[in-house]
């Protein structure tokens, strides 16, 4: 937890000051709102008025702050970027007027960028680089890109002549360290409303979004990126990275080569230079899963801007990516929890799928999970033994109905997907729109096979090594057989355990559509997942879960309405 001194602006700069009181002015008007409507009005019965504008509220209030981030720049935009993304503790009525906010502004003047690049490599701009281009290719909240070449002794030393320049905007250092002393106030302010706090972490959620930013101004530690990235796919020729050139980088500068080549989903382009889309979109996702499942190191901001395809000779064509400021990982803990989950899902243990939920993080731990086991005892019971040609002849009314059921049961429970796990559906989704633009019945997920058999199996794909798992998992679920026993009859104790009226709960517990729309859409990203990473050891159970997976995908894209 950050210190008390951040609760004032780390700075005397009056311009820096006047910054930090807009954003903290904006988001007590936005808490002044939020208590007025939500506390104080159903406390003299007028809840139905204040949800009746409740949608209308919350648009005006994020495009608001859509205004406010882009007058201000810096962090802001960033702060607007990472909200759109959290669907899982946000409304939709905010994260869709925050999908347009992008990371771009006026670029800064040239001539400090100039005066950054001397500061930092420590030689005038003519003997550090032969040419520069005054115009940036890309201006963003943070940095800027030119086009450059490099100075004739280090060209041919590097092999190379064309270069791109990032360089950091002067001042962006204290401005994120302004914005940041704002939002971690703002963390502890909500997590002192118990509405907030049951459902989201909300200074953790700070802290993850600093560790991100810090990381993309420390161009070092992008640069290190770069080359474990390049490290993993040495061998691949089929995949490529710039090469940076460490002589003219610094922690606000990098140097890479220039890449440039047929942006990803310019499919025109990709035809006229005689590649197949189909192709580049079965290798994109062969890429992506080798990342993900094998390297365990993964491009977490994989749209069209950020992968060329370049054009070979040899092998028709690579994927070369760019910018890797910010990068995903797969470590032990999250590769065992996901283990675990599949375990759960396959012999349908709900209270294992629940445990694993929490050890994912994706649940946090205050959560009452007593109706969310029987949600998904439920789903197990009644889909759990059907493949997809039996789901699909199931009456639509009745997924309708166990649809609305079972976002009802879940959708107040504090769901929250920690930053590795909400990288990886990000990266899985952003690669799927783009295999989608690139080939419109592609199916990404018939690439994953050989993959998910590395999670599953350790690395190995040995029968022996599979059933010695499946083994594990039964004689888990009887380990755990006794501390069940013993939580029922502490249920009964604590009289939770009672014959209740899920139509009268349905009512009492109503909020808004979109709420249940999120927690459902969370629902169908964990089956779906579960689904496709099962696939390789049980592929009938599989098809049961991506089956299943379409139940809260219903709910997601349909709106239905209790009545």
């Amino acid at each position: 937890m950050p210190n008390e001194g951040v609760n004032r602006a780390p700075t005397n700069d009056p311009a820096l000051k006047a910054r930090y009181r807009r954003i903290m002015r904006f988001a007590a008007r936005a808490f002044a709102q939020a208590w007025w409507f939500e506390l104080v009005l159903p406390r003299f019965g007028l809840a139905r008025f204040a949800a009746k504008g409740r949608i209308r509220r919350l648009q005006k209030l994020a495009r608001r702050f859509h205004d406010l981030a882009v007058d201000l720049g810096g962090l802001m935009i960033k702060v607007g970027q990472f909200m759109s993304s959290r669907l899982d503790i946000l409304p939709p009525e905010i994260t869709r007027e925050l999908e347009g906010l992008q990371d771009e502004v006026a670029p800064e003047d040239f001539a400090r960028i100039v005066q950054q690049l001397e500061r930092e490599l420590g030689m005038p701009l003519n003997r550090a680089f032969a040419h520069i281009e005054p115009t940036p290719i890309a201006a963003a909240s943070l940095g800027q890109a030119h086009r450059a070449q490099l100075s004739p002794g280090l060209a041919a030393d590097e092999g190379f002549e064309h270069v791109v320049i990032k360089v950091l905007r002067p001042g962006i250092e204290q401005i994120v360290e302004v914005d940041l002393a704002a939002l971690r106030r703002v963390g502890r302010w909500m997590s002192r409303v118990k509405l907030v706090n049951r459902r989201a972490d909300a200074p953790a959620l700070v802290e993850e979004f600093a560790t991100t930013s810090l990381e993309e101004i420390d161009y070092v530690h992008e640069a290190i990126n770069v080359e474990r990235f390049a490290g993993d796919f040495a061998d691949d020729p089929r995949v490529r990275t710039p090469v940076v050139v460490w002589e003219r980088s610094a922690r606000r500068v990098l140097t890479l080569s220039d890449v440039t080549a047929i942006k990803i989903t310019d499919v025109v382009a990709l035809q006229a230079a005689g590649i197949d889309p189909n192709a580049v979109a079965a290798e994109l996702a062969r890429a992506t899963f080798e990342q993900i499942f094998v390297a365990g190191f993964f491009h977490a901001d994989p749209h069209p801007g950020n992968i060329f395809v370049t054009p070979d000779a040899e092998h028709g064509f690579a994927l070369t990516y760019i910018d890797f400021g910010m990068m995903g990982e797969i470590t032990d803990e999250l590769k065992s929890g996901l283990q675990q989950f599949i375990f759960a899902v396959a012999s349908r243990d709900a209270r294992g799928w629940v445990v694993a939920t929490q050890r994912l993080g994706v649940l946090l731990p205050s959560a009452d999970t007593v109706e969310l086991e029987r949600a998904i005892t439920a789903l197990f019971d009644r889909f759990g033994g059907m493949g997809v040609a039996e789901l699909t002849r199931i009456d639509p009314r009745e997924l309708q109905d166990f649809a609305l059921q079972f976002s009802e049961l879940v959708r107040t429970l504090p769901f929250q997907l920690p930053e590795s796990f909400l990288l990886l559906v990000r990266t899985i989704s952003l690669i799927s729109g783009v295999t989608s633009a690139l080939n419109r019945d592609f199916n990404m997920w018939d690439a994953v096979d050989p993959f998910a058999r590395t999670l599953l199996n350790g690395g190995g794909a040995s029968t022996a090594r599979s059933v010695g798992r499946e083994a594990l998992a039964i004689v888990s679920a009887l380990a755990r057989l006794p501390q069940r026993v013993d939580a029922l009859a502490t249920r009964i104790d604590r009289g939770e355990l009672a014959v209740r009226s899920p139509e009268v709960e349905q009512r009492l517990r109503v909020l808004d559509a979109s709420q249940r729309r999120t927690t459902s859409a969370i629902l169908f990203a964990a089956l779906l997942l579960g689904g496709v990473l099962l696939r390789p050891s049980d592929e009938v159970l599989s098809w049961v879960l991506l089956g299943a997976s379409a139940i809260p995908l219903l709910h997601v894209v349909v709106p239905w309405r209790l009545r």
